[in-house]
């Protein structure tokens, strides 16, 4: 895995160091959930264990300073990129008043925040689409350089709304980057009981776009095929539809009981290709990582997911007299 793969990609070690604290942060943050939720002190936890790689590597490839960002609810990588905070995450995790997602009135993992342009997301899955597509119009519209970026998981891309979202992009060549994170199991359904076609990518040439199918536990891959489908999207070649296979290695939530239908030693297995470990050995092969400075990452981000978890279970939860605030314009 070795040989500079990054610097041929236009990366600093700085910046894939950065890669690596960021998939690290939303695994801590992940991991200090499912605790929290099994004492009994947060309701629900939605995972993105096993898909940090893609989330990151993806996010890097983005102008993070003007363009927009619809992900979905597994997307803690993404929206760290983007720039919420672990304090602003934890807020979201017990729904308190200065969760910025939804000021504690949605579920944890319906991102949303204005001043990071992340677009805010809902429950039924897939919408997100078309709101992405429809950002992407406006640049178009108003002749601006930025892109729209939007996530969603394998079993989504079954939905009317990915059809319809991708169809519109490809007729009017719209600036939308629409990836795939295939972590093969639509909440109990795995990957051969959803889709015929060979890979989701497939799918891209039935809309006009190019589709690519690429290692989604290979943050520097993603990224890669990401910042190419950018680079298409700003010189106006219109929209690419990106496909990064990893594995889930949680239950669908902190509800679902995944030994119904999968066995532990598969989810083992998967670990082995864990790219919070296989890109730490990466980078320690570049000389970019030793394990001192691992030692001292994990510290900073211990105390970092510590003081976020202490912050928000202490913080307040919205008054009452708040709950119809934001309904209709005040």
């Amino acid at each position: 895995m070795s040989n500079n793969r990054h610097k041929a990609l236009g990366l600093s070690d700085e910046q894939v160091l950065d890669m690596f604290k960021t998939m690290l942060l939303a695994r801590k943050l992940d991991e200090r959930m499912w605790l929290l939720n099994r004492a009994g002190k947060i309701p629900f936890v939605i995972s993105c264990q096993g898909q940090e790689a893609a989330q990151v590597g993806a996010s890097f490839a983005m102008d993070r300073e003007k363009d927009y960002a619809a992900p979905y609810y597994r997307d803690m990588g993404v929206v760290l990129a983007f720039g919420m905070t672990a304090k602003e995450l934890m807020l979201s995790g017990f729904a308190k008043a200065e969760d910025p997602n939804s000021g504690g009135r949605q579920m944890p993992g319906h991102f949303g925040q204005k001043k990071n342009r992340i677009l805010t997301g809902s429950s039924p899955v897939t919408t997100q689409v078309p709101h992405a597509v429809g950002v992407a119009l406006a640049a178009k519209m108003e002749k601006k350089d930025f892109v729209s970026f939007v996530t969603l998981g394998e079993g989504s891309s079954n939905q009317g709304d990915f059809h319809e979202g991708l169809n519109f992009a490809g007729v009017h060549k719209l600036p939308v980057i629409t990836m795939v994170e295939n972590n093969q199991y639509a909440i109990s359904v795995p990957i051969e009981k959803q889709i015929a076609s060979k890979t989701v990518a497939d799918r891209a040439q039935s809309y006009g776009m190019p589709g690519v199918t690429v290692d989604g536990n290979d943050p520097l891959a993603v990224y890669e095929a990401v910042k190419a489908a950018r680079e298409r999207a700003v010189s106006g070649k219109g929209p690419s539809l990106i496909e990064a296979v990893s594995y889930r290695l949680t239950a669908h939530s902190s509800d679902d009981d995944d030994r119904q239908y999968r066995e532990s030693e598969e989810v083992e297995e998967a670990r082995k290709k864990d790219s919070i470990i296989t890109f730490a050995t990466y980078l320690k092969e570049e000389g970019i990582l030793t394990d001192e400075i691992e030692k001292e990452i994990n510290e900073r981000i211990g105390d970092l997911v510590n003081e976020a978890t202490d912050y928000a279970e202490n913080a307040p939860y919205a008054e009452a007299e708040s709950a119809l605030k934001y309904v209709y314009e005040e």
